[in-house]
């Protein structure tokens, strides 16, 4: 990919609409090659019309986050799980 990309702490706010905890520090598992990490660390690419995040290891797509005024979408087709600490 040659696209310029962030970290996913660029998450952080449109996630932190949707859940009562920080997400960014919760680890996920690529459904794709088995990698584990904290969605920090994924890469994210936000020239899409939403935010696009990928696995630092294999560059599958993890998740999707699309908001519109009225509505969220929110995918996490590619993650295995997302394990996060309780509040």
């Amino acid at each position: 990919m040659t696209d310029t990309w962030v970290d996913g702490n660029e998450l952080a706010g449109p996630l932190r609409e949707i859940f009562a905890v920080d997400v960014t520090v919760a680890h996920g598992q690529c459904v794709h090659c088995g990698h584990r990490c904290t969605l920090a660390e994924v890469r994210v690419y936000s020239r899409a019309p939403g935010l696009v995040a990928r696995c630092p290891s294999c560059e599958a797509v993890l998740l999707r986050v699309v908001r519109s005024p009225a509505r969220v979408w929110l995918d996490l087709t590619g993650l295995a799980y997302l394990e996060f600490a309780a509040p």
